[in-house]
């Protein structure tokens, strides 16, 4: 079937006495012409991705403009050191949040889930409590069919795009995709899965994309870490029986709506929001003094290549 309503998707799986993720995984088989196998394959792929980026990850790595690097490794030290306010396991998703938000800055292997932006969201809630809850890879890839799922109705009746819906299209999706995905992982039904994603999209509903200097790194770091908190509350919301009073398809059509009526500069366009506070038009304005900067050495070293040959322009490069 296609993944266009949450609604008829959960309908179809009481109706056919599925789980929602099966009704994913049967969708992707079809899609796409592949076994089941192939289809768990792929998708054990993407959670060995997710796993390797937060293995890899020291926190010694800094972006290209230097706004980025390291706050996954301090909220690390924070939580080994201090008691953290919200406890162990909430530092933990902090720290991953912040982990992978700095690998996609600075250019490392990341699963975009739904979008790079985002990519911190799903893996700061799942890996964290994969250890906790100590549970099968299974159970991990059926939490990431659940939240491909979800992203993909999102995706079809709104959006997922900071440049098409704002923030709350990229960060708001991934939180209402991480919600459900622990609502299932938390063995709960999946009507109070539906509602888990309604509230997380609710909370985040008309977030915009500012990003400073136009790079995805401020605030779109830190933001990962509230999607990931946000995900946490929203789930353990619905496990408790708490329930959406708006229907999940109508808060997903909600939120594509206010992303069309977003002013534009408030879709990632850097012209308006933190961007155009007067800090973040001085970080534009020194980042692209430091490109132009850059560019004439480029320039000075292909210059020199005519002059004297490889080994000055290596010498150039170096200093």
């Amino acid at each position: 079937m296609n993944l266009d309503s949450m609604k008829d998707t959960l309908s179809a799986a009481r109706q056919e006495g599925k789980r929602f993720w099966e009704i994913v995984l049967e969708a992707d088989m079809k899609n796409r012409g592949v076994s089941r196998t192939d289809s768990l394959n792929k998708m054990a792929a993407v959670w060995h991705a997710m796993r390797e980026a937060s293995h890899v990850y020291t926190g010694e790595r800094r972006s290209v403009s230097g706004l980025v690097g390291g706050q996954g490794k301090l909220m690390r030290e924070y939580a080994a050191e201090k008691t953290p306010i919200g406890g162990d396991f909430t530092a933990q998703v902090i720290a991953e949040a912040l982990s992978m938000g700095e690998s996609n800055a600075c250019m490392r292997r990341i699963v975009a889930a739904p979008t790079a932006g985002a990519c911190g969201v799903l893996p700061a809630v799942l890996i964290p409590l994969y250890w906790q809850d100590n549970l099968t890879e299974d159970r991990m890839l059926e939490a990431l069919f659940t939240a491909s799922g979800i992203g993909a109705v999102i995706a079809y009746r709104a959006c997922i795009s900071g440049a098409a819906g704002g923030c709350q299209a990229e960060i708001g999706s991934a939180s209402a995709m991480a919600a459900g995905a622990l609502v299932y992982l938390r063995k709960g039904t999946d009507e109070q899965m539906g509602h888990a994603v309604a509230m997380a999209l609710k909370n985040l509903l008309g977030l915009v994309c500012d990003p400073v200097a136009g790079l995805v790194e401020v605030p779109c770091v830190k933001r990962n870490v509230i999607g990931a908190v946000n995900a946490i509350a929203a789930a353990d919301m619905a496990l408790a029986g708490i329930e959406s009073r708006i229907p999940v398809d109508e808060v997903i059509d909600a939120m594509g709506e206010v992303g069309r009526r977003l002013p534009v500069e408030f879709r990632e366009t850097a012209l308006g929001g933190l961007a155009a506070t007067p800090t973040g038009k001085a970080v534009k304005k020194q980042l692209h003094g430091d490109r132009k900067k850059r560019t004439l050495t480029i320039k000075d070293a292909r210059w020199k290549l005519d002059k004297s040959g490889a080994e000055t322009v290596q010498n150039t490069a170096a200093t």
